[in-house]
């Protein structure tokens, strides 16, 4: 009786399949984002950004660590890459989404990626 119990309870903790399914679809958006930061074509962050795990890394934009404690706000992350310029007219970023560097759903992905730093 203990036994069925005992199981009876872990069952109750297993993570159910939509979770498990919307863990999966997180991670796959978080490589796929991390792919187009890491890109020299599109996303390109490398190039001003130290990401762990990225080489030939730039120094002049902040490094990339503890975004979400930076930007409690996923949204506030993504009009950052979307148009840095709202924020700050000086900001040498390049504006991802206004200039079209970036479709909306790649700016999703990279906004993904970034956040999960």
């Amino acid at each position: 009786m203990k036994y069925l119990i005992v199981v009876f309870i872990a069952v109750l903790f297993l993570p159910s399949n939509e979770t498990l399914a919307g863990d999966a679809k997180a991670s796959s958006s978080i490589a796929a984002g991390k792919k187009l930061a890491f890109g020299r074509k599109k996303g390109n962050c490398l190039t001003c950004h130290q990401i762990a795990g990225g080489k030939l890394t730039g120094t002049s934009g902040p490094p990339l660590i503890a975004m979400k404690a930076r930007f409690p706000k996923r949204a506030d992350l993504r009009a950052q890459i979307w148009n840095a310029t709202e924020k700050n007219r000086f900001s040498v970023m390049p504006p991802f989404g206004r200039h079209a560097i970036l479709t909306e759903k790649e700016i999703d992905l990279v906004v993904d990626y970034i956040h999960s730093l």
